[in-house]
């Protein structure tokens, strides 16, 4: 699939929020996210950047988890995933190399189309609070490759009971009047020094050239 065009790659954010709002998901979703270019205001993009804020599942469906195994060959359905979600979406299972029911794999199979250039981030923690541990990681490792770009836009939250859509954030995206500094300007802001900013953010551009289709990221917090 070519780039989007700015107005269809919001159309397609805001048909992810349809979705986490009104159909079942593997996991518990508490918060939508945008970042990046969509976010800039760039016309055409590339790709289109989602975050995705996820509860951690507790507890065993032991009757599910069997079923499951026998059924399907993995593991984990009503452990890390829905079972009633995966009763109702088999087709949109996905597991880790070792056959276990892979969260972030789901959500991506359930809201996106396979050749999209979409990237979808998934992790407990908030975009926020991930944005700070994942800048810390990268500083730790060196490997700026992995920082997770700051300039977002929160599109839809919930607590578990209520949520909230916020139409002034799609409106203000399509108008194109959200102001962002540059990346390196972001990561100077979240304490980098200009050297270490400029070079976290050409090799955060470089290696989102690499990117191709449809992409997945799960993390946990």
């Amino acid at each position: 699939m070519t780039d989007f065009t700015r107005e269809a790659a919001i159309d397609r954010a805001e048909a992810i929020v349809d979705a986490v709002e009104t159909e079942p998901m593997p996991v518990p979703v508490r918060e939508v996210w945008v970042y990046g270019d969509v976010a800039l205001g760039m016309d055409p993009i590339e790709r289109l950047d989602v975050y995705v804020t996820k509860d951690i599942l507790f507890g065993r469906d032991g009757d599910a988890a069997e079923r499951f195994r026998e059924s399907h060959g993995v593991e984990g359905v009503g452990e890390t995933v829905s079972a009633e979600w995966a009763d109702q979406y088999p087709e949109h299972i996905r597991t880790n190399p070792s056959g276990h029911v892979a969260p972030e794999k789901c959500l991506a199979a359930h809201l996106l189309e396979d050749d999209e250039p979409i990237h979808l981030e998934v992790c407990n923690a908030s975009f926020e609070d991930n944005v700070t541990q994942r800048l810390r990681g990268a500083q730790t490792r060196d490997n700026w490759e992995q920082l997770l770009d700051p300039r977002g836009v929160c599109l839809w939250l919930s607590d578990g009971e209520e949520s909230q859509r916020s139409d002034d954030a799609f409106e203000k995206l399509r108008n194109g009047e959200l102001v962002f500094p540059t990346l390196s300007e972001s990561l100077t802001m979240l304490g980098l020094d200009e050297g270490q900013a400029s070079e976290a953010a050409e090799a955060v551009e470089a290696f989102r050239q690499r990117q191709d289709g449809r992409s997945v990221r799960g993390d946990v917090v």
